[in-house]
């Protein structure tokens, strides 16, 4: 289950799971927000590759306004995840503390 929760001026902040069951209705929420926009990834458990497809995506189309696609708070599970697939070169992640 993935619960997202905020966006425009307030982070949008994450809680569970984003995989193939959730990314539709992800990407249908994101695809409403404009500018800079700011994930709070620090309740997000689980990311699978659907859920990476929903980032890339959401960082395309924003870029291509003069947005960003900004993700804060990442774990270190996550940070491999972006890391291993190469998502560290493209999205701006900004790691827990």
């Amino acid at each position: 289950m993935l619960t997202m929760e905020g966006g425009g001026e307030t982070p949008v902040m994450l809680s569970g799971r984003l995989d193939a069951t959730q990314a539709a209705s992800a990407q249908s929420y994101l695809d409403r927000l404009q500018g800079v926009v700011t994930l709070d990834c620090s309740d997000l458990q689980y990311l699978s590759s659907a859920g990476l497809g929903v980032f890339l995506k959401t960082h395309k189309r924003l870029l291509a306004g003069g947005g960003r696609l900004r993700l804060t708070a990442v774990n270190r599970h996550l940070q491999d995840i972006f890391s291993y697939s190469g998502f560290d070169q493209i999205l701006e992640i900004e790691p827990a503390r």
